[in-house]
């Protein structure tokens, strides 16, 4: 994508093993080459990796600079087919089964910069730093005065002027100048041409010879504009996700897996994502976010259960519909059907309110089963959270 905009970067093969790798290393020709992990996760290069049966340290660090083909076979061997953790993993960590082996470069400095939309005005944004590198949440943490921005409206991109001040700001003259100036704005044109939500570069590298190069580079999409990019497909590494989060989309459910063992079926992302606060507030941990939508059925509904069940750490199930389009009584006769058909023993609290919310109350007393009904949200959440904690 950045070599079709115009925007600078090195040569490099994509490689699913050892023997691509060194293959790769032939056919790029220098006498340096970066061996680099491919994860959905930063801080790669700090990262730890481990063998995924025995948990034990295999190699410090999940992107290698390697000199000789030696060093690309022993590298790409140890990191291939073990789990990398990295501070955007978790202690889970995720498997490594790609590899990007990439050309060398002489480099000056190292800069920082992302690409992204300001909602607060309504423009691009964009920030850089010549504190690029693998610390740059350290310094954006520590030194925020480092971290300069640019801002854009409309369709018109970024001001020359704006993006030379940038660029002196980072400490640029002459050619790299020039170069930062015209990277940047063919930035802002991708970004929008191609519905990116994120661009994120780090390390945006300085050569010796003045070439400003993006040497590494993070891509996030608006998936509302899917529609227009069927090509986005085709870049999709559906490995890289969780089998069960893909299944519920697929089903027309939002579902994202946490690290709690309160189980959330919500309708609406906003009531959601309260419902998951309010969890916290008295001291339970959600294990998911689940949206069932406004229209769900019977059967969504079912598939919603089954799969907060899936989760071995969930030990209780805490459902919150507001019916506004979604009536209470559906909502109620899934609840009863999916209890029934999945066997349910772990303790489940219902809130109802909105429309038929009498009804559906009615439904789920009369329905014999081991069901907790609450009143309100903050009723609900301190049910559940006593009962999966053992209390009344």
């Amino acid at each position: 994508m950045f070599r079709d905009a115009g925007v600078p970067v090195l040569d490099g093969l994509h490689c699913k093993s050892v023997e691509e790798a060194i293959d790769a290393y032939r056919k790029l020709g220098g006498d340096v080459v970066a061996v680099k992990s491919q994860i959905h996760a930063g801080g790669r290069g700090k990262g730890t990796l481990l063998d995924p049966k025995t948990r034990e340290v295999v190699m410090e660090g999940g992107v290698k600079i390697a000199f000789t083909e030696d060093e690309v076979r022993d590298y790409s061997d140890r990191i291939l087919g073990n789990v990398l953790i990295t501070k955007q993993t978790g202690e889970s960590g995720k498997l490594v089964s790609n590899l990007y082996v990439e050309s060398g470069c002489d480099i000056v400095h190292e800069h920082y910069l992302a690409m992204l939309v300001d909602r607060d005005s309504n423009s691009l944004l964009v920030m850089a730093s010549r504190e690029g590198g693998m610390d740059i949440e350290e310094v954006a943490e520590t030194n925020p005065d480092s971290i300069h921005r640019i801002t854009s409206s409309g369709k018109s991109g970024f001001d020359r002027d704006s993006c030379v001040d940038l660029g002196n700001r980072l400490g640029l003259i002459g050619p790299a100048l020039e170069k930062f100036t015209g990277m940047v704005s063919k930035l802002g044109a991708l970004f929008i041409e191609s519905d990116c939500s994120m661009i994120e570069i780090n390390p945006l590298v300085e050569t010796s010879d003045q070439e400003i190069i993006a040497l590494d580079a993070k891509v996030s999409f608006d998936e509302n504009a899917s529609f227009r990019h069927p090509e986005w497909d085709g870049l999709r590494d559906y490995g890289e996700e969780e089998e069960i989060e893909l299944r519920a989309k697929k089903t027309g459910l939002s579902y994202v897996k946490l690290d709690g063992d309160i189980g959330c079926m919500v309708n609406g992302a906003g009531l959601a994502m309260a419902t998951m606060d309010v969890i916290k507030l008295y001291g339970g941990e959600p294990a998911n976010f689940l949206d069932v939508g406004g229209g769900a059925d019977e059967n969504q509904v079912t598939t919603a259960f089954s799969i907060i069940l899936e989760d071995p750490n969930v030990k209780g199930i805490l459902v919150n519909i507001f019916g506004g389009i979604m009536r209470c009584d559906i909502i109620a006769k899934g609840v009863i059907s999916a209890v029934s058909k999945l066997g349910l023993e772990r303790p489940l609290v219902v809130r109802l309110a909105g429309t038929n919310v009498e009804e559906g109350k009615a439904i789920l007393s009369k329905s014999g089963l081991n069901i907790h009904p609450a009143d309100s949200l903050a009723d609900g959440a301190n049910k559940i959270v006593k009962l999966v904690k053992g209390g009344a």
